[in-house]
């Protein structure tokens, strides 16, 4: 586990903070089409439409985006600044109990499991939607109940998503929600950054 230091980041200081640039653009607009997407296609659309089917489809396509930008994105981007692993979360887990407050600059541990779970849910219920439309799954019950409880399970997960940047938020000092908007993470003086 490497601490970094300010100075190693490229981090500017701002009143004994540091503000570091974190989250390209391409990242920032496929994370709040996302949100939209779902926020569209679970409150505000009707789901026998086509434009319910649509919308599917572009959440479909951005994780599909967003998975090509994890290869060949930017470093706080890709796969290997946010890996899916259950010993790291454990560890963060741990760590949070005990009172650290260390800013991790691309997702913390937990965050990057939910970022997976999200992304392949939305893969199952876009795989499974597509799948209705065809003569071969059209009717077909499994299909169907896959696509209603992944969909579910996704809702289940933006809420936990929602609580946990509330969490953190708090537990670190930075803004999470504001730096999905400008990009910057605002690191409170003297914190330590992973």
């Amino acid at each position: 586990m490497s601490k970094q230091n300010s100075g190693r980041t490229g981090a500017r200081d701002r009143t004994g903070a540091r503000d570091i640039l974190v989250w390209d653009p391409l990242v920032r607009l496929i994370h709040w089409s996302l949100a939209l997407t779902i926020l569209l296609n679970g409150a505000l659309v009707e789901e026998e439409s086509k434009v319910h089917e649509w919308i599917g489809y572009i959440a479909l396509g951005l994780v599909g985006i967003r998975l090509v930008w994890a290869l060949i994105g930017p470093k706080h981007a890709r796969f290997s600044a946010f890996p899916p692993s259950p010993g790291r979360a454990i560890r963060y887990l741990r760590d949070v109990l005990s009172g650290d407050r260390t800013v991790h600059l691309s997702h913390n541990p937990l965050g990057a499991l939910m970022v997976y779970n999200i992304w392949i849910s939305v893969i199952v219920i876009g795989s499974t939607g597509y799948m209705m439309t065809t003569i071969s799954f059209f009717g077909v019950d499994w299909v169907e109940e896959l696509h209603e409880v992944a969909f579910g399970w996704l809702l289940f997960s933006v809420a936990l998503h929602v609580a946990g940047v509330a969490f953190d938020s708090w537990r670190s000092g930075v803004n999470l929600v504001r730096s999905m908007v400008s990009g910057r993470k605002a690191i409170p003086k003297g914190r330590e950054i992973e």
